[in-house]
């Protein structure tokens, strides 16, 4: 492998070089069989124009008696004359002129046994091994019977007739043939009735007859298909287990120590219970302690009022403000085209530096279409100031539209972002920090002393736009195929490899990526080269050091369009062939990153210290062995873009068929959104609390609760785009919606509907990112759809806690717990009494149907049933005569009708 990549490197360089190819490729190292244990032999290819020339035609100047030639030197360098470049001999051109014979032997390679077809032998010690070897002792030709001969020798193929053995049959049995008759349909329609009007109208379908017909599905016995022969293949391989184990180097030494108690005799225990000074020290100190007993069930006496009354007092702003108030907004005034805000991250340590990705304003249609145009914009990451409203501070350029970053938390200087492209970019600003970074000089023992707020400043320095170049791009074929939506960094306590499985961090600095993207993967990266680079290829990029453009850094030099991901996770849809789309993730250890600042702010003294920055040597710590960690949790939380939340594991399994390693069965899907997740993050001060905002309502979840979220929200005026946990309070959180306002969440106030809503813009609300400054002053990074990004503050009733707050959220938290497991519990027993009661009822008619066929038998049942019949027609008769009587009492009555003296009836008129 090492000459190919050495010619591919050598290439790239000719391309670049101005100087010819054929001066390039002269310092061009020859390839020989070292490897092979013969250092003196050189493979070549020589064509037959070559063979003609120098007289070594293959079979005939050349065969299996004689397979060598001896060729004169001068004549191989009247060749190179004549062809240059194109002759045969070019590659070992400097092994002939270092050659010290007058002949060199070219071998004829039959076999290809080094790959070739002719071999040069370059030193008169081997041309008189070979013409003439050396005789082997009988020793060795003992020793030599014995060498197994299964020694693998490689044989080129050789064309041989073929011979029928019946297969053409039966690739004739298994090949498809049509079975039906093809049929012919001939429509017809007079030439008078060409071109006349149609006139189309609504029809019943169901009134009309012959108008709808319903074809079933059923199963046509003519096409069923019988599998008749499976070609199964299996694959033995061994089994392998790894095993490791750490002794510590410790002398162990047993030691044991008892301690009792020091007490009185029983005589002395009376007599002290006797004495009266113990008797009066109780009687004058029990008053006492009683009334501080009673005072501590009443209040805390140890709390500090003034304290209380201090932070009371000395609060920042008006206590009555509730609303956010604009503090300074920022617009690309000088964008050519129509750009929107797809991120938004604050600077670690620089306070009020803030770095916004736009991206412009089309659709996939549109983008397409504009190509063309779009290729010749730039696609920027600003980093705007509070110092300067109108001009950026930095701008990060990418090959194509950035929807996401983050700024690593080792070192904030090193940026990845994730293109619409699928493909991954990294910055280093290392040597742009004195532009963007105030260091004041002074006491080091306060964190807000030793940095200088930007909007302090003046803008002296900062009027002119400085663009900086990409250090690396992961490869286009391996990376994603879409747009990337989500990127995180790994945490710097561990690392993990391609299995999933986790160990602990060798480099010490977050080394490693999670992204999801729109073709339904998620993927880890690692930023440190995966195969330590020889001493042969370091002094190569040394050399080839001089050709990189001075304003590009070196520090990921080694993945630039060959990164490739470490593992690649696809959430399969159980029995379908379709797969989630992951929008938003959110890891375990994604809480760590809230409190990196010190880090932050360490790593940046050591660079201006001048000691080396850990990721200019990031094969440091690649020799260290992997120490695996035990009981971490490597379930996360994914947001599709049908609006599931889906918790999952990272660690990837194998397939028993396959063989290949196959991501687990997700632990638990709920569809609660009707629309794009657009944020899954967990709670700054509870690891185990999510929040997820998607479609038109919000829900909080707790890890470890299978059977659903906390807390749901519902429908909202107008869809949610975005959401953010407040820093500062637990139960505080804000969501942006698609009509410019931002729903203020409280939960110590109101659940099922937002505290209060305010408008910030006219159009939609892209990302939410609040920061604190100080203790009396936090700021919330609202950006729209416009591309303007504007900075709010934030009221003092919003960013300062309550005394319990934080233990109040955290007992309503767990009584939604109880409440679940409540709801579960009862709907257990629901169906278990529903069950129940089916089975009671099952019992009841097998108990009837025994006791009717016991007790009345059917004879016994038919004479009944007749019987009863007639008593039911003689009833029926008795009720109509009664009735007729009761007519005509009431007719008499009412003197319509009258008796006669035969006893008859008379109708009166």
């Amino acid at each position: 492998m090492a000459p190919k990549q050495k010619q591919k490197k050598k290439s790239s360089r000719g391309k670049k070089s101005p100087k010819p190819i054929l001066a390039a490729s002269e310092d061009m190292e020859p390839v020989n069989m070292e490897s092979m244990g013969h250092p003196e032999i050189y493979p070549l290819v020589l064509t037959t124009k070559t063979q003609e020339i120098f007289n070594c035609r293959i079979d005939e100047d050349v065969t299996d008696e004689q397979p060598y030639k001896l060729i004169n030197k001068v004549d191989i360098f009247e060749d190179l004359r004549n062809r240059a470049a194109v002759s045969d001999f070019h590659p070992v051109k400097k092994i002939v002129q270092e050659y010290p014979g007058n002949e060199l032997l070219l071998v004829y390679d039959k076999d290809f046994k080094y790959g070739l077809n002719f071999y040069l032998i370059g030193t008169e010690e081997g041309k008189e091994n070979y013409l003439n070897p050396p005789e082997v002792p009988e020793e060795q030709e003992e020793y030599k019977e014995h060498i197994p001969e299964d020694v693998y020798v490689y044989k080129p193929p050789v064309s041989k007739p073929w011979v029928s053995l019946g297969s053409e049959k039966e690739i004739e049995e298994e090949s498809v043939m049509e079975s039906t008759k093809q049929i012919t349909y001939m429509i017809s329609q007079k030439r008078s009735e060409f071109g006349a009007p149609v006139k189309f109208s609504d029809q019943n379908a169901s009134s009309v007859k012959d108008a709808y017909i319903e074809c079933t599905a059923y199963p046509d016995k003519n096409f069923t298909l019988k599998q008749l022969e499976k070609d199964v293949g299996m694959q033995v391989i061994p089994q392998i287990k790894d095993t490791s184990t750490q002794t510590e180097w410790t002398y162990p030494k047993n030691a044991t120590t008892q301690y009792y108690p020091r007490e009185f005799s029983e005589e002395e225990k009376e007599t002290l219970k006797q004495s009266k000074p113990l008797v009066d020290f109780l009687n004058n100190a029990s008053i006492s302690v009683e009334i501080a007993l009673q005072q501590n069930e009443i209040m805390n006496t140890f709390t500090d009022d003034w304290k209380y009354l201090a932070e009371e007092e000395g609060t920042f702003g008006d206590k009555t403000d509730t609303h956010l108030k604009e503090y300074q907004s920022f617009t690309d005034l000088h964008s050519p085209t129509e750009k929107m805000i797809t991120c938004v991250s604050w600077h670690p340590t620089i306070y009020g530096l803030i770095a916004v990705s736009v991206a412009v304003r089309l659709s996939f249609e549109d983008r397409v279409y504009f190509s063309g145009k779009l290729l010749l914009q730039p696609s920027l990451i600003l980093f705007w100031s509070f110092s300067d409203p109108i001009h950026p501070q930095l701008m990060l350029e990418s090959p194509d539209d950035i929807f996401c970053f983050k700024f690593c938390p080792s070192d904030p200087n090193i940026i990845a972002g994730g293109c619409i492209n699928g493909q991954i970019v990294l910055w280093d600003i290392t040597a742009h920090a004195d532009r963007i970074e105030n260091i004041k000089a002074g006491d080091s023992r306060s964190k807000k002393a030793t940095l200088k707020p930007m909007f302090l400043l003046e803008p002296e320095s900062n009027t002119e736009a400085l663009y900086i170049r990409h250090c690396a791009v992961s490869s286009i074929e391996s990376g994603h195929k879409k747009v990337i939506t989500d990127i995180h960094w790994l945490s710097d306590t561990f690392e993990i490899n391609r299995m999933g499985s986790v160990f602990e961090n060798r480099s010490g600095i977050c080394c490693q990526l999670v992204t999801c993207s729109a073709d339904c993967t998620i993927c880890f990266w690692d930023i440190r080269p995966q195969k330590p680079l020889t001493p042969q290829t370091t002094e190569k990029k040394k050399e080839e050091s001089i050709e990189i453009p001075f304003d590009v850094p070196s520090t990921f030099l080694h993945l630039d369009l060959s990164w490739k991901p470490l593992s690649k996770i696809r959430l399969s849809k159980g029995e379908t062939s379709l797969d989630y789309c992951p929008t938003r993730i959110s890891l375990n250890e994604d809480h760590l990153l809230y409190k990196t600042e010190d880090k932050t702010l360490t790593q940046s003294k050591i660079v201006k210290t001048g000691e080396m920055n850990p990721y200019h040597n990031l094969e440091s710590g690649m020799a260290n062995l992997l120490k695996p960690i035990d009981d971490f949790c490597t379930k996360f939380f994914v947001g599709t873009e049908d609006g599931e939340v889906i918790y999952t594991d990272w660690k990837m399994k194998k397939d028993s068929e396959t063989g290949r390693l196959m991501p687990k069965k997700p632990v638990s899907i709920h569809t609660i959104h009707d629309g794009t997740v657009h944020t899954v993050q967990r709670s700054p001060f509870y690891n185990d609390i999510i929040l997820t905002v998607g479609g038109w309502n919000m829900a909080i979840w707790k890890e470890g609760v299978m059977t659903g979220p906390l807390l749901q929200s519902c429908c909202a005026p107008k869809m949610y785009t975005s959401g953010h946990w407040s820093l500062t309070r637990p139960g505080v959180f804000y969501i942006g919606r698609e009509d410019g306002y931002i729903d203020i969440w409280d939960l110590l106030e109101k659940t099922h509907e937002p505290a209060q809503s305010q408008n910030i813009c006219i159009t939609m609300i892209t990302y939410i990112k609040p920061w604190i400054f100080s203790a009396k002053q936090q700021f919330i990074a609202i950006a729209d759809y416009y591309g303007t990004l504007r900075i709010l503050e934030i009221p003092w009733t919003l960013s300062r806690p309550s005394t319990n707050e934080m233990t109040s959220v955290n007992h309503y938290f767990e009584r939604e717990v109880k409440h679940l497991e409540y709801v579960e519990q009862r709907k257990n027993i629901r169906e278990q009494e529903k069950k129940e009661m089916e089975l009671e009822m099952e019992k009841k008619k097998i108990i009837s149907v025994f006791y009717r066929d016991v007790l009345f038998p059917i004879p016994l049942r038919q004479k009944t049933y007749q019987k009863s019949k007639e008593q039911m027609e003689a009833e029926l008769k008795m009720d109509y005569e009664s009735y007729l009587e009761l007519e005509k009492t009431v007719l008499i009555n009412l003197g319509l009708l009258k008796v006669t003296e035969k006893g008859s009836y008379m109708d009166v008129v």
